[in-house]
């Protein structure tokens, strides 16, 4: 995982999401995955800002991790 990614907090899902940050899928797919359950899902701060725990994507990540 990037050494820079937030420990705790809240992220956007252009920190999330490859190139910038550690999951390397598509927004479509993300989405479908944020549907489906697979990924954490979002707080709305406002009406057009939506974030995620950087709690909840860093063990999405090292769960990534350990499947592999």
């Amino acid at each position: 995982m990037a050494h820079d990614f937030p420990a705790t907090g809240f992220v956007r899902l252009s920190q999330i999401l490859a190139p910038y940050g550690p999951i390397p899928v598509s927004k479509s797919t993300w989405w479908q995955g944020v549907k489906d359950g697979r990924f954490p899902q979002p707080r709305k701060l406002g009406p057009r800002t939506t974030v995620w725990r950087a709690e909840d994507i860093r063990a999405l990540f090292v769960s990534i991790g350990t499947q592999s």
